[in-house]
């Protein structure tokens, strides 16, 4: 790998050396950090609310933390992630999308891989304050990293300086067949769990728009996402949404200092989602594919911090230091 710039291997305990102990691992396992966030929320511009969770300190850069489906800023390995920058000189503004902090949002539209424009609110709402802001985001939210420093839809801010994505579906589509796949049955299962039981919320705000029939229909992610997420923000079906909004299609595009982290055992992500020649095309772009790590997991036994909330503290500082 041209850009491999990891500072050290992760290479776990024996019992970790499997993608989906390592992903599960946490999980059950990792003990919270303390985090002491303070609430903030943000009226957006269709009149909707995003719940922002802060770690302040005074500090001169801002790490941005963008969670993965249906996770949010309790998830643990944005704890986990929030914790380790803040004890290391970064304020922290960890993003609850529309609908993951525990409030059901207002407006029709939820959240989804590609959107943006919700980021986009966050970093013009606190960005300003700071010297430089930083974007980490894991899975969903490492797509939409990636898309927003690479597409040109927004005018990026002058003081961003430098985005970390881990375990990213940059190729939503093949990632979205992957996890229908027998062995992924778990997760499937975790994920439209949660999914279906938000979307009784949102149909009882707007039953025409959400229709509690059609969650018959739906036995995959697929489904959900081709009778509800898709339309529902614009899209024709599945398809035209991953289409749109994966972020590979981006990568070559981007011209800020860039970390992709996969983990070559990663359950979820099948082999479009390593984009190696879009890293290789693109010296602002930087990926480090690991052996192991699961999904979101590089996991440690006995370490409070894990190996990537390292690696992602390094990446941060080393572009903060230099113009690259």
């Amino acid at each position: 790998m041209s850009h491999h710039i990891a500072k050290t291997e992760y290479y776990p305990q024996w019992f970790l050396r499997n993608g989906h102990v390592n992903t599960i691992y946490p999980t059950l396992f990792r003990s919270n950090p303390p985090v002491n966030y303070k609430r903030e929320r943000i009226i957006t511009d269709d009149d909707d609310f995003l719940d922002i969770d802060l770690l302040r300190a005074s500090n001169r850069g801002l790490a941005i933390i963008c969670h993965g489906l249906e996770g949010s800023s309790d998830s643990k390995y944005i704890l986990g992630t929030a914790s380790h920058l803040h004890n290391n000189n970064w304020d922290v503004a960890a993003m609850n999308y529309r609908g993951c902090s525990g409030e059901v949002n207002r407006q029709r539209t939820i959240y989804h891989s590609g959107a943006t424009y919700d980021l986009h609110t966050v970093i013009e709402h606190f960005g300003p304050q700071y010297d430089s802001v930083v974007l980490v985001g894991f899975s969903l939210g490492g797509n939409l990293v990636l898309k927003y420093a690479g597409d040109g839809i927004y005018k990026l801010p002058h003081n961003l300086k430098a985005v970390v994505a881990i375990s990213v579906p940059v190729d939503l589509h093949a990632g979205c067949i992957n996890i229908s796949k027998k062995s992924n049955f778990i997760y499937q299962h975790k994920f439209l769990k949660s999914l279906k039981a938000k979307l009784h919320l949102k149909a009882a705000q707007f039953p025409d728009t959400f229709k509690i029939k059609d969650l018959k229909r739906v036995r995959t992610l697929y489904d959900f996402d081709n009778i509800f997420t898709g339309p529902i923000h614009g899209f024709e079906d599945a398809l035209d949404y991953y289409t749109k909004c994966s972020s590979q299609q981006h990568i070559e595009d981007i011209q800020h200092p860039t970390l992709v982290i996969n983990a070559l055992d990663d359950p979820f992500l099948p082999d479009e989602c390593y984009p190696y020649k879009e890293i290789d095309s693109n010296s602002y772009v930087s990926g480090i594919f690991p052996k192991y790590g699961g999904h979101v997991g590089f996991s440690s036994y006995r370490d409070n911090v894990y190996w990537e909330e390292d690696e992602i503290l390094h990446f941060i500082n080393r572009s903060d230091a230099s113009s690259f």
